[in-house]
C-alpha cells in the first residue's frame, strides 16, 4: 500500500514539473508591487502592464513563464505576442512590432497601441492629470502615465530638503519632502488623531504609530474649542471609506486612488467621484494654489469667508503634485497664501494646495520633525513604505 501510494505522488510530482506554466504575468516582486502605471519610453512608445490587462473588460492576459509567450483574448479578439519579440498574431494576422513587449521592475509591459486597437479599448490622453483614461463598451479606467524611465524599486522613497525661494523682496525659508508616488514601495493614507474624529493627538505621534516615513498636517477643524471634541473640517477618506463626509463643501480636495494617481479636486465635484468608486484617499483643505503650473486663487469659489485669507501671513503647510507623479509636502514661515501659490511654482509643483497652517503647520521626516507643529491635531496625511 505505501508503495502504491509513493508512486502515485511520484507520478503527481513530474505532472507538476512538466506541465507548462500559463498564469497572469506574476513576476512582481514579493517586497511590493510596482503601480499599474502606462509607461511612454524616450521614443514615445507606450506600454501597459500585463497583469492589468487581466479582466479588464472581461479581457484575460497570460503569460506562459517558461517560454514567455503572452496570449490576450477579448470577445472576438486575440493577440499573441512574447517578451522581446517583434513578431505578432493579431486576430489570426501576422505582424510586426515597432513596440516589443518587456519585462520591467518585476511586472511584463505589452504595447499599449496594438492591444487597444485589437481589443477595442479607446484612449483620452488627461494632460492635467498625467493620466489615460480606457474605455470599452460604457466601461472605464484610469491609469497614471510614466514617461522616460520606469521607478526603481531601489529608489528612497522620500527625499528631505531645505530651501530659500524668494518672492518679490522677501525670502522664505523653506522644508520639503519629495515622494515618487510611482515607486512601488510608497503608500499613502490620510489618518485620525487617535484613530477618532474629533480626537487630537501631536503629528510626531500620528506618524509613528503608523510607521510613516513622512507625514504633514491635514484639514482644517476646530482648534479653538474648550470641548474635547475638536471637530474636523473637510471631507476625510482611508482605505476607501469615509471617515468624515462634508457634503456642500467647496474647498479643494486631495485624492488619489489605489495606484496613487493623485490630484487635485473641487469640493462640489468631489461626492459624485467619491461615489464612483475610484477614490482610495483624501483630505480636504484648501485653497487651491496651482492650476496646470500657474498660480490660480479662487477663495471666493472655495466658501473662504475671512476677508484676510489673502493677506495674512503665518506659518504654512502645503502639498503639490509634480507632472511626474511626485508628492511635495512643503512648510514655510510668515507667508501669505498668494505667497505661498508661489513658492510651491518655485518647488516644482505643477497642481497645489494650501493646508492647515498656523500653530497645526508641521512635517515630520525620517523619525523627527523638520517643522514642529504649536499644537496637537485632527488628522494628518501620512507616507509609509
Amino acid at each position: 500500500m505505501l508503495k502504491k501510494c509513493s508512486a502515485v505522488c511520484l507520478i503527481l510530482l513530474l505532472l507538476l514539473t512538466t506541465l507548462p506554466s500559463l498564469q497572469p504575468d506574476s513576476t512582481a516582486s514579493a517586497s511590493a508591487a510596482p503601480k499599474n502605471a502606462v509607461f511612454v519610453d524616450k521614443a514615445s512608445q507606450s506600454y501597459i502592464p500585463l497583469r492589468f490587462l487581466n479582466g479588464l473588460f472581461g479581457n484575460t492576459a497570460v503569460l506562459n513563464a517558461s517560454t514567455k509567450q503572452i496570449e490576450i483574448s477579448g470577445e472576438n479578439a486575440s493577440v499573441l505576442l512574447a517578451v522581446g519579440q517583434a513578431s505578432a498574431t493579431v486576430n489570426g494576422k501576422g505582424v510586426t512590432l515597432t513596440a516589443l513587449p518587456f519585462s520591467g521592475n518585476g511586472t511584463t509591459y505589452v504595447p499599449l497601441s496594438v492591444v487597444s486597437t485589437a481589443l477595442g479599448i479607446s484612449l483620452k490622453w488627461n494632460k492635467e492629470q498625467g493620466s489615460v483614461t480606457l474605455t470599452s463598451a460604457g466601461e472605464e479606467a484610469v491609469l497614471p502615465v510614466v514617461s522616460g524611465a520606469l521607478v526603481k524599486p531601489e529608489t528612497s522613497i522620500a527625499v528631505s530638503a531645505k530651501h530659500t525661494y524668494k518672492v518679490g523682496s522677501r525670502s522664505f525659508s523653506v522644508q520639503t519632502v519629495t515622494i515618487p508616488l510611482m515607486h512601488p514601495s510608497v503608500r499613502l493614507d490620510a489618518v485620525l488623531a487617535g484613530n477618532t474624529v474629533g480626537k487630537t493627538e501631536a503629528l510626531g505621534s500620528i506618524a509613528k504609530r503608523s510607521g510613516a516615513v513622512a507625514a504633514i498636517n491635514g484639514t482644517f477643524f476646530d482648534a479653538y474649542t474648550d470641548g474635547a471634541y475638536k471637530a474636523p473640517y473637510g471631507y476625510i477618506v482611508s482605505g476607501g471609506k469615509m471617515l468624515k463626509n462634508s457634503p456642500g463643501d467647496k474647498r479643494t480636495v486631495f485624492a488619489y486612488d489605489s495606484n496613487l494617481l493623485a490630484e487635485l479636486i473641487p469640493g462640489s465635484e468631489f461626492s459624485a467621484r467619491y461615489q464612483s468608486g475610484s477614490i482610495e484617499g483624501a483630505l480636504q483643505a484648501g485653497p487651491r494654489l496651482l492650476v496646470n503650473g500657474s498660480v490660480s486663487l479662487n477663495v471666493t469659489a472655495e466658501g473662504f469667508k475671512d476677508p484676510k485669507i489673502l493677506t495674512g501671513g503665518g506659518a504654512r503647510s502645503a502639498l503639490g503634485i509634480t507632472r511626474d507623479h511626485k508628492l511635495i509636502l512643503l512648510t514655510t514661515g510668515g507667508a501669505t497664501i498668494p505667497q505661498l501659490a508661489q513658492i510651491m511654482k518655485q518647488a516644482g509643483a505643477y497642481q497645489a494646495m494650501n493646508l492647515d497652517g498656523g500653530a497645526s503647520s508641521g512635517l515630520y521626516y525620517s523619525g523627527k520633525y523638520l517643522t514642529t507643529p504649536g499644537r496637537l491635531i485632527s488628522n494628518a496625511l501620512v507616507v509609509t513604505r
